[in-house]
């Protein structure tokens, strides 16, 4: 089979890592890649949300099976335009993907069939949401509807944070036309987990659990990231946490997208909060988290392809059930200096082949590219060195023992990513 990737970071490589064990994989494509995923799949310079070109790529090519890591082409509209013309891809249409690219259509399909979740009004006007702030007090939640690569959410401590927070997204248009409206959402109070799901619409199979870690440095503190680290599996989620999960949460949600003539094929990844009164979900994305996907595919013993396929044609009820590394898998997030903010690149990293020496530790490209003979920065998250250990204590050591060996100018990452498991 010839398989196509699409997108450049470290949830990409984690997946064509997976993919590339596959015995039913000749090749493999990465659009348009990084310098990490070069070294297994054969780089196409086409952007991921040019979707005529991935197109005329795939077809071109004979690609058996597309895989869509990234958000953006899902939204566009990518599924339906590969699914028109005949080529199998793996993930859900542009109608389903609203579920991640609008806040407030995930949180009105929440509301209408039941599925816990924050209290939350919308707003599309800056003064009024200013208003209910002022009325609601702190702390609160405030959201851009929109896509906003993950940083379009700001957790308000007090009411100042919160009116600041609704100036940036609506007034100053931080994230453009994804702030034209806000949800504003009770703050939930407790731990999060990271649920994701399989499904073709009729069969749902969870992957293990796992935990991100959102906040830019230690102690949950700084802004929110795309994600500094994660582990898996979560203990927090316990056998009958992640069953009430599926029953009050997935379950409802898949059904209820059907009745609204959805058809959800792909990942469903439910962000939740376990909170005093039960879980509730955070937000919905409607692809692999990142990096929640690079601490769960290492311990995945199943073919990924294998299952990839069942769920793109329908036939998910035909996979019994997933098989797994009784291990636990920590990543951590090497970022760029200034990251979540203004960051700068090409930065030399070294120490990369030292890691590749090293069992069961592997570090996987997020944003990197290469320059001459060498590797360089190429984003704000660059690096997730992530390690496979008999516990989760273990993997937390064998992890940062890797990335110590990594060096690269403004390099940070945070020191405590899987403590609060041990």
């Amino acid at each position: 089979m010839k398989i196509l990737v699409i997108g450049s970071g470290g949830r990409e490589h984690a997946l064509a890592w997976k993919i590339s064990q596959s015995k039913r994989v000749e090749k493999i494509f990465c659009a348009p890649a990084n310098a990490g995923i070069s070294e297994i799949a054969e780089s196409v310079p086409i952007k991921a949300v040019d979707i005529n070109k991935l197109l005329e790529f795939a077809k071109k090519e004979a690609v058996d099976l597309t895989v869509v890591g990234p958000e953006a082409p899902l939204a566009l509209g990518i599924v339906d335009e590969f699914q028109k013309n005949g080529l199998k891809i793996f993930g859900p249409q542009r109608f389903a993907a609203k579920l991640e690219a609008s806040k407030v259509f995930s949180k009105q399909v929440m509301a209408k069939y039941g599925v816990p979740t924050a209290e939350f009004k919308v707003f599309s006007d800056a003064d009024q949401a200013k208003e209910y702030v002022a009325k609601k007090g702190a702390p609160c939640v405030v959201k851009a509807d929109g896509l906003a690569q993950g940083k379009g959410v700001v957790v308000a401590k007090t009411i100042k944070e919160a009116q600041d927070a609704i100036t940036l997204i609506m007034q100053e248009g931080v994230f453009g036309e994804a702030g034209n409206h806000v949800v504003i959402e009770e703050c939930l109070i407790g731990q999060e987990a990271s649920i994701l799901i399989l499904t073709d619409a009729e069969t749902a199979i969870p992957l293990a659990s796992s935990q991100d870690h959102k906040r830019v440095f230690d102690n949950d503190e700084g802004l929110n990231t795309g994600g500094m680290g994660a582990y898996s599996p979560a203990p927090a989620v316990t056998p009958e946490i992640f069953k009430y999960i599926e029953q009050k949460i997935i379950q409802p949600m898949i059904k209820g997208l059907a009745k609204e003539g959805i058809v959800y094929r792909g990942v469903l990844y439910a962000g939740i909060m376990l909170t005093a009164e039960g879980p509730k979900v955070l937000e919905f994305n409607v692809r692999f988290g990142d990096p929640e996907t690079q601490a769960i595919l290492p311990r995945l013993k199943s073919d990924i392809v294998e299952v990839m396929l069942a769920v793109a044609e329908g036939k998910l009820s035909s996979i019994k059930k997933l098989d797994w590394d009784d291990r636990a898998c920590v990543c951590v997030t090497l970022a760029a200096g200034g990251y979540p903010g203004p960051y700068e690149k090409a930065k030399v990293i070294t120490g990369l082949e030292e890691v590749k020496k090293m069992t069961d530790v592997i570090a996987f490209h997020s944003g990197t590219r290469k320059f001459g003979d060498k590797i360089v920065t190429d984003g704000g998250r660059v690096l997730g060195v992530t390690a496979l250990g008999a516990n989760i204590k273990e993997a937390i050591t064998r992890c940062y023992q890797g990335v110590d060996k990594i060096k690269f100018e403004g390099m940070h990452f945070r020191r405590d990513i899987g403590v609060r498991a041990v």
